[in-house]
């Protein structure tokens, strides 16, 4: 009896697997701007998987660097309080939307805050090249080189 379940068991596992092999379907072209290719898409993750990503993403960072990452949500602006210097970012949230992550990323091109940018909690979709940075013994992450879009395309 065992033996038979223990056959059934690894059957039930196997055509499991084979259901998660790649997509065969052509990707479905945008209406916004091109973007270079996507290594880290975040934009078709549920809002639990995001969140995930992104936590990843800031504690191992050594994983994503180089590497071109797409991400939306509300806009958000950083301040720090002892220099006055800005932070720009995609907020992040997670499915209950009781905690949220910045992204921090660096627009390509000459902006200024705030004529340049989005309202503060507008709907953006932004890509960049994953990087760190230090800021005294500190290290950060960002996009750099980052291309904005307002609003969301599904």
């Amino acid at each position: 009896m065992k033996k038979i379940f223990c056959i059934l068991l690894t059957a039930v596992l196997l055509f499991c697997a084979a259901g998660c092999g790649a997509s065969t379907a052509a990707p479905a072209e945008s209406t916004t701007e091109k973007v270079a290719a996507v290594d880290v898409d975040l934009t078709h993750l549920s809002s639990t998987m995001v969140y995930s990503e992104v936590y990843n993403m800031l504690s191992a960072p050594e994983t994503y660097i180089g590497k071109t990452v797409m991400a939306q949500g509300p806009f958000a602006v950083y301040q720090n309080e002892e220099t006055g210097e800005r932070f720009f970012a995609v907020r992040i949230e997670d499915a209950t939307a009781c905690c949220a992550q910045g992204l921090e990323f660096v627009w390509a091109g000459e902006h200024s805050y705030p004529e340049d940018y989005p309202a503060v909690g507008t709907e953006i979709r932004i890509s960049g090249t994953f990087n760190t940075y230090m800021d005294g013994d500190q290290q950060y992450c960002h996009l750099e080189n980052a291309q904005m879009v307002l609003g969301t395309t599904e």
